[in-house]
């Protein structure tokens, strides 16, 4: 009677851990990402403030993301270290005490410092985050795990900057900013408390068979993976750069462009969710290809459209567009071994968001030299680059799994 019941505590001690997982990842990525998008809403508020110009609120911008982007390696190196709990507690803290300090400011600099505060401690969020998703959830649960929490922060975008539009209504900016980032230390709290503490897997000295070949796999396996995401993140955020365009070209509103990106940003929320399922179920690899497949006819398609048309199509270039980033990094878990999986996803998150920050202004320049219906159409073909470097991942995703 013994051995049953042991194992019947062991399985509800890991059903436990899963949730609290969940619970601990998902509301980080959403606290996190609602922080990140809070800036956004800010800047009008800063620049009737304290008078700042363009230059000045963009500097802002950069100030947060290149923090939020260049500690997120360190940040696994730390919790290597010290532990992954202590390190996202600490950086939900140092984001939340950011927003706190920009209640504070009495001018620019203030505002600056904030937020590099606020960006450092967010730093910290997307590397442990998901790598505590891979160690609760395995095999083709950790996809759709992984899924659900990169659709966790696709929430919090959308609910904490329009929380903070509501607080404003009710309170002064600071006493509504300072109110949002004291739940980032209240948040933190919680996630030191409840988050499950795993131990990593050990390398073991003596190598079984065949365990040779899924090491060498690893090891070209990761640097494939992150340039399928590098690529997929600098022409998705290229695609948003040019969208408004080609629908003004079509005659659309303000009103009508804000719809519109509106309906690819549900349509890409929805697409982190439903692509990780088909993942799980056909694999990685078609999955990339169908949604790669899919986003580079739907950019091609939006061209010749109507505007009506293309706001039909919108949505679903939203899933396929978004879609692939669930695919690319609830694969990690496969090609990286567990002790070095948070250092993996700080390297792969790295890699995106950089890509996603510099190749605006790449194409920029492109569509100022041939026009955006043809930058356009290059943004496509850019995209169908990932699918032979797919081909060669497939052997490291068979081997790993």
């Amino acid at each position: 009677m013994t051995a049953p019941a042991d194992s019947a505590t062991s399985a509800a001690h890991r059903k436990s851990d899963e949730r609290r997982a969940m619970g601990v990842a998902c509301g980080a990525h959403a606290l996190h990402d609602g922080y990140t998008d809070l800036v956004y809403v800010m800047l009008p508020i800063w620049q009737s403030e304290f008078g700042l110009g363009f230059a000045a609120l963009g500097l802002m911008k950069t100030v947060f993301s290149g923090a939020l982007a260049s500690f997120q390696i360190p940040s696994g190196f730390l919790a290597e270290r010290f532990g992954a709990p202590i390190v996202l507690a600490l950086g939900t803290a140092l984001a939340g005490l950011g927003y706190c300090l920009a209640g504070l400011s009495d001018g620019f600099m203030l505002l600056v410092a904030a937020l590099f505060v606020a960006g450092l401690g967010a730093s910290t969020q997307h590397p442990l985050a998901s790598s505590l998703m891979a160690h609760a959830f395995a095999g083709p649960r950790s996809l759709r795990a992984l899924g659900t929490y990169n659709f966790a922060g696709d929430i919090g975008k959308m609910t904490l900057p329009a929380a903070a539009s509501l607080l404003f209504v009710l309170l002064p900016w600071r006493e509504a900013v300072a109110l949002l980032g004291g739940i980032g230390v209240l948040a933190a709290i919680v996630i030191f408390i409840a988050m499950p503490r795993f131990r990593d897997e050990a390398a073991t000295p003596h190598k079984a068979e065949g365990s040779g070949r899924k090491d060498a796999s690893r090891h070209y396996g990761f640097p494939l993976l992150l340039s399928v995401g590098v690529i997929d993140s600098a022409t998705r955020m290229a695609f948003l750069t040019f969208l408004p365009f080609v629908l003004t070209a079509k005659g659309a509103s303000l009103p009508t462009v804000g719809l519109a990106l509106t309906l690819v940003f549900a349509g890409g929320a929805a697409g982190k969710l439903i692509c990780a399922w088909i993942g799980a179920r056909i694999g990685a690899v078609a999955t990339v290809w169908l949604t790669e497949t899919v986003t580079a006819l739907g950019i091609v398609a939006l061209l010749p459209l109507s505007l009506e048309a293309a706001l039909v199509l919108l949505p679903l270039v939203g899933i396929a567009l978004n879609g692939t980033s669930s695919v690319l990094y609830g694969s990690v878990p496969d090609l990286v071994e567990p002790a070095r999986r948070q250092r993996a996803f700080g390297i792969f998150y790295t890699g995106t968001i950089g890509a996603g920050a510099v190749s605006p202004a790449i194409y920029g320049l492109l569509g100022d030299a041939v026009g955006v219906p043809t930058a356009l159409i290059v943004v496509a073909v850019g995209v169908l680059l990932t699918l032979p470097i797919t081909l060669a991942l497939r052997p490291a995703l068979t081997s790993a799994s």
